[in-house]
């Protein structure tokens, strides 16, 4: 529980900048006094447009809440405060089968633009679930940078897992079928395979994602396959405009954030899960390997919300 506490903590200090710009525009629509009307709703739609959560989901969030006053016959803006953490919770639920990967035999894609933290991403995962008792391999397919390949050997040392690599301009679906091959042979319950990077041009991603895909099928076809997307929390909208093309040339399954660890604009978690539907699966706080975890709304929500010292009590 100590870690989890540690991480939550961690977690609200790197949601501050959020937290402020919400909290102190929050507390003082709902100091109640005043009445729920337009201009109550306008206001309050501005703070969270402020705090990156986005129009689409700040509509939902808005619109769920005026169902709720008017359903509880709300008249006092102080109550709103713990309707409106409802209705961002509702917002951010996860789907039953979130972590069904986990648990069966599994092919894992990260994908990702370069320096959103997505090889050390990689390595955390590899870790937690080596950690949790499972044989995991993972396989360097971001073979268009050196530093990739390094760095992803480095923490597969670090977490204690086997890495599958060649070198640098390998074709990465090379690297891909000795990674299934190898997966296969060993019996190893998950096989997290880094990709590389590089946004600027779609075709040859999306072609580069279609042949790993290929491969996987043609040599793995039983594998429950995985797809996720690594953001980086403190790029806001930017973020969100990622997980759009992403989602254009694969099929994304999950969201990790990273980098929530100091000016991250939290709300942007909000506003992915809201505009196209994946969960967020995944967040880090940090560079170690305890660093990531398992996303946890309830916790994500109250560490947007509460003061320092909610925080330090709870």
């Amino acid at each position: 529980m100590g870690e989890k506490k540690g991480f939550f903590s961690r977690l609200a200090q790197g949601l501050t900048k959020t937290r402020n710009n919400i909290v102190s525009g929050i507390e003082s629509i709902f100091k109640g006094g005043g009445s729920i009307d337009d201009e109550f709703y306008e206001d309050l739609e501005e703070i969270l447009i402020m705090a990156d959560i986005g129009i689409n989901a700040t509509s939902s969030i808005i619109d769920n809440l005026r169902q709720k006053v008017k359903e509880n016959k709300i008249k006092d803006p102080a109550e709103c405060r713990e309707l409106l953490r409802a209705s961002i919770k509702e917002q951010m639920s996860l789907p039953e089968d979130a972590y069904e990967f986990e648990d069966k035999k599994s092919v894992v894609l990260m994908i990702g633009v370069n320096g959103v933290g997505k090889t050390t991403s990689v390595g955390k995962l590899a870790g937690k679930l080596k950690d949790n008792g499972k044989k995991v391999i993972v396989a360097a397919a971001d073979t268009f940078r050196a530093a990739a390949i390094e760095q992803l050997t480095e923490w597969a040392r670090r977490a204690g897992v086997e890495i599958i690599a060649q070198k640098e301009g390998s074709d990465p679906a090379a690297v891909i079928f000795d990674a299934v091959t190898s997966a296969k042979s060993k019996h190893a319950d998950l096989l997290i395979c880094d990709t590389a990077g590089r946004l600027h041009n779609k075709k040859n991603l999306m072609e580069e994602l279609r042949k790993i895909d290929r491969v996987i099928t043609r040599e793995y076809p039983d594998a429950f396959r995985e797809t996720l997307v690594v953001l980086d929390g403190t790029t806001g909208q930017n973020a969100l405009e990622q997980a759009k093309q992403f989602n254009e040339v694969a099929e994304i399954s999950g969201i990790v954030l990273t980098k929530l660890d100091g000016t991250a604009k939290g709300g942007i978690a909000i506003a992915i899960q809201s505009e196209l539907n994946i969960p967020v699966k995944y967040i880090c706080v940090g560079e170690k390997m305890e660093d990531m975890q398992r996303f946890d709304p309830e916790a994500f929500v109250d560490a947007l919300f509460d003061t320092e010292q909610e925080i330090k009590e709870g």
